[in-house]
């Protein structure tokens, strides 16, 4: 995969940004009494998520980035549970679940493809390197036996 020069040109990372912004928003929204419960969880999730893909997209090799988009895919599923548990104690409203929810789903889905990608590339280069492996020792057993 030929990757941008910044993980800000990755739309993931935007998208990514544009919930976390939208789940700090709604949050803030959310009762005092839960300053130090679900709103600091709901934050900490929302914010992970970007931050893993920037970490990742920052990594030496692509099964390191593969490693850190799954990081970001976990802290989308709990945030993702978090505003559902929001929304069953009438914290947060239909319409703003709805589309917190589609915005984490559209995120998830860029997240899942740029996995599978990765996950090919990396597996091509295995492949790739395991034979020129065997074509090196071959040709290794061969100039030893000349």
């Amino acid at each position: 995969m030929a990757r941008p020069k910044s993980y800000r040109e990755l739309i993931v990372w935007q998208k990514a940004m544009r919930l976390a912004g939208q789940v700090y928003r709604l949050s803030s929204r959310l009762p005092k009494s839960e300053a130090f419960g679900l709103v600091s969880q709901m934050r900490r999730s929302a914010i992970s998520v970007p931050s893993n893909i920037a970490e990742g997209f920052g990594r030496l090799t692509d099964s390191q980035f593969r490693h850190f988009l799954g990081n970001a895919r976990g802290s989308l599923y709990e945030l993702q549970t978090q505003i559902e548990l929001a929304h069953d104690l009438k914290f947060v409203s239909e319409e703003d679940f709805d589309r917190v929810m589609e915005q984490g789903s559209e995120v998830a889905r860029i997240v899942n493809g740029l996995i599978t990608s990765l996950k090919g590339s990396t597996e091509s280069t295995h492949r790739a390197n395991s034979a020129s492996s065997a074509n090196n020792a071959n040709s290794a057993q061969q100039g030893r036996a000349e």
